[in-house]
């Protein structure tokens, strides 16, 4: 007899929001019961919760207040397990750990005349005698430091403990942030990747701050510099998957194909060519108790694994919360590969969808609105799965905002394939508008997906060659630089306005940068040419993109003044084809654009909620005053 499912809490406000959830009513129930039952086992077997999630200052190698050194492992296809480095002259075999049940291993090493024995910077592993006898030498998935020697191809482990904190020094780093009007920075490619060009999307130590941009403290600190600016830092997070390397990576951590994955088919993304987590890990024992046998669920490895990651990010280094990349994959077990998503709500129900993945998103959610209330989630999710957006005691993914993917896409296809005067002016709207109701978006109109090599941003492909050689005011405008420079503004301000919550630009777009970026690989001859944004293009005078770039800062400037990020959806008045019109009020603004490639109106005529007159705030004559009537 299957076991009674759990409803959620506030399921009914969910379906009275969106009467088309409700066929699904049995799936809310059956994953909110997957959430409670093993945020329960969590509470009654692992002591709690914030217990759970601070497993990182126990697994791993930590420093106890003695000067002893504590070390703890999860590898259950390990035959044994011992630890190795510079402070036992590499003798594999000297310091071994002691099996502890399901598939734990831990070692203490006592003080040395109240010093630690294993000194800061000094290198380690640990080793593995696999199941077939080889001994292999792995870096903890709990290390907090990896380096790469130039003359190396892979990763070493660095005990990363220092005598003393650092120092917190007055710094300029993001007044460029605060010149511009953002008030939130999201830190990509942070958690180490042994792969530069994979962007940070291969990660190989979860743990680890990557060593190309400094030390931890030299991240602790620029996070500490931004919150004296008063500006949020969220962490690009990915535990959709991880990269496959061994000698680097968790990948065959103790020897076998599973471990923190999914073993054989299941456990290998076919486009990402990366491992994908078992989110479901559990180890199983046999309860003899009154002669009757049965299999316990009792340990869930993965979750404590991802878990702690996130609270040891928040914690230790401060950062205010995250942005889950991918979140499509981990939400499906087709992973979205060959999916066009329609609409249909039978798309985000039913047996294709991986609600082990689900469940530990709940989680995650639940966690850190538990613990750590003030920290932010988004998901980065193409496939518009219902109520992602909300709490999860209705039912919801529980995160806070999600990222409009539809609008770059759309403002690309525009660009690409159709003429000025084709642009659907309802089409544009439609997606702009096209929001699940009292969910939030962080509208955008191109990300870094744009901006990578291979790709274009927006000005690029409005602009072109032209870039390189038209940008000097010293030169006449050309129809394609001023066509380029006008439209730049007009998709990023009605993106801005119309688009939803919140809003995301990636750096140097927000002045049209000419170049892609690129990061040193073999195709490039390892070249760091591209992996660069040329911020003093906007500096010079002679350039024009400073034209955009002050736009951008007036546009964030206006929405802090009227605040219409944080103000009810738009109410769209106009939409007029042939005109190429559009029109929409919203915070008590009144938005116009005219999209029309060569038509400029004069007294134009547009529907307004409250008559009166409306100051001219955002355009090329700013001391205008409109006087409309109704």
């Amino acid at each position: 007899m299957a076991a009674a499912c759990t409803e959620p809490p506030r399921l009914q406000q969910l379906l009275e929001r969106d009467p088309y959830l409700a066929p699904f009513r049995s799936d809310f129930q059956r994953r909110y019961s997957l959430f409670y039952n093993r945020l329960k086992n969590i509470e009654e077997s692992e002591g709690g919760l914030d217990k759970f999630t601070k497993s990182y200052k126990t697994f791993g190698v930590n420093q106890l207040a003695d000067g002893g050194i504590y070390c703890k492992e999860w590898a259950p296809g390990a035959e044994a397990v011992f630890l190795a480095g510079d402070f036992n002259g590499w003798n594999p075999f000297s310091h071994p750990y002691k099996k502890l049940e399901y598939g734990k291993w831990e070692l203490f090493i006592p003080p040395e005349d109240g010093h630690s024995p294993v000194p800061h910077g000094s290198k380690l592993k640990v080793v593995i005698r696999a199941q077939n006898g080889a001994l292999l030498y792995r870096i903890s998935p709990w290390a907090r430091y990896v380096v790469r020697d130039e003359d190396k191809v892979n990763y070493d482990w660095v005990h990363w403990n220092p005598p003393q904190s650092y120092i917190l020094r007055e710094g300029s780093d993001f007044m460029y942030l605060q010149k511009t009007g953002y008030n939130c920075v999201q830190l990509m490619a942070i958690m180490e990747h042994a792969y530069y060009a994979s962007f940070g999307y291969q990660i190989t130590s979860f743990f680890a701050a990557s060593s190309r941009y400094g030390t931890p403290d030299d991240l602790k600190e620029m996070i500490d510099v931004a919150h004296s600016m008063g500006i949020t830092v969220l962490l690009d997070v990915v535990h959709s998957h991880a990269s496959k390397n061994s000698e680097d990576g968790l990948n065959q951590f103790d020897g076998t194909d599973s471990c923190f994955f999914h073993s054989g088919y299941r456990g290998n993304h076919q486009l990402w060519d990366s491992r994908l987590f078992d989110y479901a890990k559990f180890g199983m024992a046999t309860n003899c108790l009154i002669g009757i046998k049965r299999r316990i669920d009792f340990r869930w490895e993965v979750l404590r694994f991802l878990l702690s990651n996130l609270r040891m990010w928040i914690e230790d280094y401060h950062f205010d919360g995250f942005r889950f990349d991918g979140v499509t994959s981990m939400l499906y077990h087709h992973h979205g590969i060959g999916t066009g998503f329609s609409g249909d709500y039978n798309e985000y129900f039913g047996l294709h969808v991986d609600e082990d993945a689900l469940c530990y998103l709940m989680l995650a959610n639940h966690m850190i609105n538990t613990l750590h209330p003030e920290c932010i989630t988004i998901a980065e999710d193409v496939s518009g799965m219902p109520a992602l957006c909300r709490p999860v005691a209705e039912g919801g993914g529980g995160f806070d905002y999600r990222l409009a993917m539809a609008i770059p896409d759309k403002w690309i296809q525009i660009i690409k394939e159709l003429k000025d005067e084709d642009w659907n002016m309802g089409n544009i709207v439609h997606t702009l508008t096209n929001r699940r109701h009292e969910e939030k978006y962080i509208a955008y109109a191109e990300s870094h997906d744009q901006a990578l090599v291979g790709d274009k941003t927006l000005a690029f492909r409005l602009m072109d060659a032209e870039m390189y050689t038209n940008m000097s005011v010293l030169m006449p405008l050309t129809p394609v630089i001023d066509r380029g420079i006008q439209l730049h503004k007009m998709i990023r301000l009605i993106t801005h306005a119309l688009g939803g919550e919140s809003y995301l630009n990636f750096m140097g777009n927000e002045f049209g940068h000419p170049e892609w970026l690129d990061f040193p690989r073999i195709g490039n001859n390892e070249s760091y040419h591209y992996a660069r944004r040329q911020f003093n293009l906007t500096e010079d005078d002679l350039l024009r993109y400073k034209f955009l770039n002050a736009f951008d800062r007036d546009m964030n400037k206006l929405e802090e003044r009227f605040g219409w990020l944080a103000s009810p959806q738009a109410y769209v008045s106009e939409k007029h084809e042939s005109n190429k019109v559009i029109a929409f009020e919203r915070a008590g603004l009144i938005f116009i654009f005219n999209f029309h490639p060569y038509q400029s109106y004069v007294d134009y005529r547009v529907g307004i909620e409250t008559p009166g007159k409306y100051p001219f705030l955002c355009g090329s004559v700013c001391e205008e005053v409109l006087e409309i009537e109704s």
